[in-house]
């Protein structure tokens, strides 16, 4: 054991991702402090309203923060329950815990893969900053669905006719993923290939 550990390699593009990873856990974490705490985007009510199927919202009333900056972007309180953009909600206790452990298991996959470990070794820069930007994400959005049961989103671009309200963690993530599919099928045919 101690001589895997010692094998264990933090080079150049294992630093960037790691590093590019807090960066993005810390912007995350910060914007919805400031929403959260400094704007008071979620009253008491709110999370419950947001949490609530259609019928509990009958008789509730919606006093989650607004606020209209331009006439594309404006900042919109939703607790999202789901994961990137609301899909594969995730109610009760069993599918927060489910959805937290899963973001971790990826984090920590990927963090495996910056140390060349495990079975997603990066080989290059791109693939560091890919996963650097989904690790960072990706924990971003569990540390609030471990605190809230909820993940707190609020950079609402439906002015741009994109309909998804969403946070700085889902931005690390899209583009970490669109990262790797530009490496795939773009940069690696772009590569010369090596003579035998």
């Amino acid at each position: 054991m101690l001589e895997r550990l010692k094998a264990i390699r933090i080079d150049g593009q294992a630093r960037l991702g790691l590093s590019l990873a807090g960066v993005v856990l810390l912007l995350d974490q910060l914007t919805k402090w400031l929403v959260l705490d400094r704007l008071a985007f979620s009253p008491p009510g709110c999370l419950d309203f947001q949490r609530a199927d259609a019928l509990e919202r009958a008789g509730m009333v919606n006093n989650c923060g607004h606020i209209d900056l331009s006439s594309f972007f404006d900042l919109t309180m939703v607790w999202n329950k789901g994961v990137s953009f609301g899909m594969l909600g995730a109610d009760g206790p069993l599918g927060r815990f489910l959805l937290v452990g899963f973001s971790v298991a990826v984090a920590l996959a990927l963090i495996a893969g910056l140390m060349s470990l495990g079975p997603f070794k990066v080989t290059h820069r791109w693939q560091a900053i890919a996963f650097g930007l989904i690790i960072g994400g990706a924990l971003g959005n569990a540390v609030d669905r471990a605190l809230y049961g909820a993940v707190a989103d609020f950079l609402n671009f439906s002015g741009l006719m994109f309909p998804w309200v969403f946070n700085i963690a889902d931005v690390g993530i899209n583009l970490g993923v669109a990262a790797i599919v530009l490496d795939v099928f773009i940069l690696d045919r772009a590569k010369p290939a090596t003579k035998m």
